[in-house]
């Protein structure tokens, strides 16, 4: 009897957890950075096999494309 109880109690459990209103996304808090934005990173060493890094925002040079006939 016990058994046949825990089956109806997981069930149900089951069945209110497929049933949920706004079901969860996963969203990566920080927004991706603009196609033409890269970074310059310098790293140094620190204590213990550590890193330190600076990192800033620099305009990437625009890709060119060329085009020929023929």
């Amino acid at each position: 009897m016990r058994r046949l109880t825990f089956l109806a109690v997981l069930a149900l459990a089951a069945s209110a957890g497929a049933c949920a209103p706004k079901p969860i996304v996963a969203r990566d808090p920080v927004p991706a950075p603009a196609p033409g934005l890269g970074y310059a990173c310098e790293s140094r060493p620190t204590v213990l096999n550590a890193f330190y890094s600076n990192c800033t925002p620099v305009q990437r040079e625009t890709d060119v494309v060329i085009h020929s006939k023929g």
